[in-house]
Formats: structure tokens, sequence, C-alpha cells
């Protein structure tokens, strides 16, 4: 297995290869800056949680004696926690060579994975794999999308990546990757019922 960074300015992009997969993997860069060492990225992403804990700290002795203050700043304690846990840490497209696709997001804390979410989408079902613009106020946003035909001919399209939304040279990337995996393969099944 081998792990190639494709783009020197997009660090974000991350692929891993192996003899039966291979994953395009899309972290959240305002989670995981460029840092020389563990450490420092500990405290980089912990900042703000300590901060909150400072403030707490300082609050709790005011407001020992009033129960419904009390049960306000628990609910907000709640509240950020629960903020904090389900960031997301990074998105990916796993292709899973002879079997389909794989779209993952992971949430947590910003060096714990907490929860993950799969959605599989089998090779007889998929129909494209494209990128596509959408219009958000007055700028163009460029993004992937997964073209899918259920066995009654709807067709669905699933959008990987819709958490973090990378930038147009990262999908290029992802995009050529998949079309090289799964379509352009002599022994793809999809290349010889696609028109591509």
């Amino acid at each position: 297995m081998r792990s190639v960074v494709p783009l020197p300015d997009h660090p974000e992009l991350v692929i891993t290869h192996s003899n039966a997969w291979s994953e395009y993997r899309v972290q959240n860069i305002r989670l995981w800056k460029k840092a020389d060492s563990t450490a420092q990225t500990v405290v980089e992403c912990f900042w703000a949680d300590t901060i909150v804990c400072l403030g707490l700290s300082m609050l709790w002795p005011i407001l020992s004696g009033r129960n419904a203050c009390k049960a306000g700043l628990a609910v907000m304690v709640v509240l950020y926690a629960y903020s904090r846990c389900t960031r997301v840490l990074w998105e990916s497209v796993v292709i899973l060579h002879s079997l389909g696709l794989q779209l993952e997001t992971q949430r947590g804390l910003p060096l714990v994975p907490l929860f993950t979410s799969r959605r599989f989408i089998p090779l007889t079902s998929l129909r494209d794999f494209v990128i596509n613009e959408g219009l958000r106020g007055w700028s163009v946003h460029y993004y992937l999308a997964v073209m899918q035909q259920s066995s009654n001919g709807n067709v669905t399209i699933d959008v990987p990546f819709q958490n973090i939304m990378p930038r147009f040279p990262v999908l290029l990337e992802i995009y050529h990757g998949v079309h090289e995996l799964l379509f352009d393969s002599p022994t793809s099944s999809i290349s010889q019922t696609c028109n591509i």
C-alpha cells in the first residue's frame, strides 16, 4: 500500500492505493493545518476548548446559588460538546475495484474520529461520475456527483465531499482517478454499458 499527496498546493488530498481498493480522502483543512509536530497540531486544534473551560471555571462560582443559571450553562456545555464531536474531519471516496464506490464521512474531535457514515454504490447501478457546477449567490461552486440508476429506471445523484467542498484542482484529480480505475479499465463492465 502506498500513499501519495499529488498536489503540493493542496495537501488536504491524500490518495491511498492497494491491490483491492483505492481511497481519495479530502481532509478538513480548517482542522488540519501544516504543523511540524503532533504536539503543535493538538495545541492548535484544542485552543478554543481551553478558553471555554477557563470561562466555565470562572462562571461556575458566580452561578453557584442559581439553579436556573446552572441548567442554562449545562445546556450550553452539552451543545458545545455536541458541535465539537460532530465536526467533519474528512470525507473520502473509496473505490472497491470490482464492487463499486463507497462514500465515507468521518466526524469527531480533531485527532479522534468518533462517527463514520458510509454509503455504498454498487458497480451495477453506477452510471457516471462527473464534475458539476452549481450557483451559490454570485459565485460558481464545482462539486463531484455520482449518478446511479436503480432497477426500475430512476436516476439518483449522490454528492461526495458535500461538507468540505474542495477546490476544483482537487476535484479534477479525484475525477481522473475514479475514471481511470472504474471506467477506463479494459476489464470494467461499466465501460461496456455506458457511453462515456
